[in-house]
């Protein structure tokens, strides 16, 4: 009987876990460390900060899913991964042995890298719901009394869609709160384009996105290194294609949401031969780390090299179809090991992405994600912001009921017509 334990329990981690059961025996252990017992939907967090969604709304209770699917739940947390011992150390001061680890925690956001950065000090976030919540009680001060407004992703930031669509989801709110005549908005990115997203564009992302900012009145600022946040202002380094100095902009600001760049969590942060400098997950094709090959990693967590050189530091996004392949892939590997066979499956990590605009959006397709591709595809539309509720509707049902259909390859074949995607490919 092994003892598979999935550390964290986000987009990947759930849904790992519900695959697990899935493709393990029944007397095989699965368990989740998670810090709490709460899944978030993190996709909806945008329209949590306006006030389209609330807590409830998108917040599952994982217990009655876990108890249905056999599944432990520890909501302590994890205070330290042990890898040479093969445990796992819990806030409380317990321990969790195991036979095969997935790690899957997401990232830790680092504000602290830049001064007067984040919620504890001048800036709002949609990275977690308790952000997007504090955004939306100061959104409400903001159609109060307008002001300028500056949204974006910082210098190092990995994971840009989530900026794009908030710019557009408030420019939706102020325009219903007839106070969008008052709030100036400018888009400050590390990316050296718009529409880059950190994979060097998808099909024709910056001719869109830079269409639709046009359309709404939205200035940009891009490789940009931003200096300092205050109450009232964003100090802006532009650079040039060298990287020196081209301008510095101190952009008035009465309302800030940046993204901010990702590094691992502590727990599992400076084990040597498991993490890179950030503190990210180092893994093969079939997910696993080369020093500890009970490890697996999935989803933001693990290592990526950027797509290519570009004047401000730009991360890769881990989207939702390229965890989901990462997740399944990694759900059947550590089932052949149990039964003593060496792991075959291997992610394709695609991209299949939906960004809402509040009343339209973007949808947009890689394959593979990172340049060059067989597809490379983006269209826009109305049906996007159908689609992304729809998604959201679709998922929270997924995590609510413990079961694990891959959501984005149905997307691909059966919504966006593409024939081409596969969740996982199998070593010969």
């Amino acid at each position: 009987m092994a003892h598979v334990v999935v550390l964290g329990a986000g987009l990947g981690g759930t849904i790992l876990a519900y695959e697990l059961r899935d493709n393990l025996s029944q007397g095989d252990r699965i368990s989740i460390i998670n810090k709490g017992s709460k899944y978030s939907f993190v996709p909806s967090n945008p329209w949590v900060a306006v006030g389209w969604r609330d807590r409830e709304s998108i917040e599952v209770d994982l217990e009655p899913a876990c108890k249905k699917r056999n599944i432990g739940l520890y909501p302590q947390g994890a205070k330290r991964l042990h890898a040479a011992d093969s445990r796992v150390e819990l806030t409380d001061g317990s321990f969790i042995d195991y036979d095969y680890l997935v790690i899957a925690t997401g990232p830790e956001l680092a504000f602290d890298e830049i001064p007067g950065f984040g919620p504890e000090a001048n800036t709002h976030s949609v990275c977690h719901i308790d952000h997007a919540l504090d955004a939306k009680a100061n959104f409400e001060k903001l159609v109060a009394k307008p002001g300028p407004v500056v949204i974006g992703a910082v210098q190092g930031a990995s994971c840009y869609g989530p900026a794009y669509e908030f710019a557009f989801i408030l420019e939706k709110a102020l325009r219903d709160a007839k106070v969008r005549d008052q709030v100036p908005m400018t888009f400050v990115t590390s990316e050296p384009y718009i529409g880059h997203l950190g994979l060097d564009g998808v099909g024709d992302t910056k001719g869109l996105l830079e269409s639709a900012m046009r359309a709404k009145h939205i200035k940009w600022i891009c490789n940009a290194k931003v200096q300092k946040f205050e109450a009232d202002k964003v100090t802006v380094e532009e650079v040039n294609e060298d990287g020196s100095t081209k301008t510095i902009h101190e952009v008035p600001s009465t309302y800030t949401m940046m993204l901010p760049a990702f590094r691992g969590v502590e727990a599992v942060r400076d084990i040597e031969g498991l993490t890179n400098p950030r503190g990210f997950i180092l893994v093969d094709k079939h997910q696993r780390n080369g020093k500890y090959p009970n490890i697996f990693a999935v989803g933001v967590c693990i290592a990526i090299a950027p797509t290519g050189k570009t004047p401000v530091p730009v991360g890769v996004p881990k989207t939702g179809f390229m965890i989901e392949s990462m997740v399944t892939a990694t759900a059947k590997n550590i089932a052949r090991l149990v039964r003593g066979e060496n792991p075959n499956a291997q992610g394709t990590w695609n991209a299949v992405c939906l960004a809402d605009f509040g009343d339209g959006g973007i949808a947009f397709v890689a394959q593979p994600q990172i340049p060059p591709r067989n597809v490379n595809w983006s269209s826009e539309g109305k049906w996007v912001h159908a689609a992304k509720i729809g998604f959201e509707k679709y998922f929270l049902h997924k995590i609510r009921s413990g079961t694990a259909e891959p959501f984005y390859e149905k997307l691909a074949l059966q919504v966006l017509g593409i024939d081409k995607l596969k969740a996982v490919k199998f070593d010969d």
